[in-house]
Order: C-alpha cells, then sequence, then structure tokens
C-alpha cells in the first residue's frame, strides 16, 4: 500500500491525479504543511466501517499488500510473582 501525498493546492489543481493515487493507498491532503484531510477508495473506507470488531490481523487481510507481509510476533515468557512488601 502506497501513501501520497498532495499540498491543497496541487489537490485542487488535478483532483483526477489524486483520485488515481488513491486507489493505490491513501491520499492526505495538506494545509500549510499539515494532514488535514485523507482521500481514500470508496472499498477501503467500507472496510474500516466495523474496525472496533476486528483484529489486526483482520484488517491487514484486507490490504491490496497483505500477500507480501510475513509477521511471526515473538513469544513473550513472562513470570508473574507476588509482590513482596518486607
Amino acid at each position: 500500500m502506497t501513501i501520497h501525498t498532495f499540498s491543497s493546492r496541487d489537490f485542487t489543481r488535478d483532483v483526477s491525479a489524486a483520485k488515481r493515487a488513491a486507489c493505490h493507498g491513501p491520499v492526505f491532503i495538506t494545509d500549510r504543511g499539515r494532514p488535514a484531510f485523507a482521500l481514500l477508495k470508496i472499498d477501503h473506507y467500507y472496510r474500516m466501517g466495523n474496525k472496533a470488531e476486528r483484529s489486526l490481523l483482520d484488517v491487514m487481510d484486507g490490504l491490496p499488500c497483505s500477500d507480501s507481509i510475513d509477521f511471526q510476533p515473538p513469544k513473550l515468557n513472562l513470570r508473574i510473582q507476588a509482590a513482596s512488601f518486607d
């Protein structure tokens, strides 16, 4: 997934270019150098709709480049002990 950035001025001059860029990932539109808006393909927007009920793996599975993601989180070996206040 590629993230593109357009200034407000560039976005106004060439909306079509921003729409084409949104086909490949989110487009940030900046005001005075700071991100102010995001442009997404409608399919990506709808997939984000129920994000509170989805896991990170579900979100990653919906990304266009999800086949190339190899994520093996390390296992944590934690030991929990009772606190000693002596």
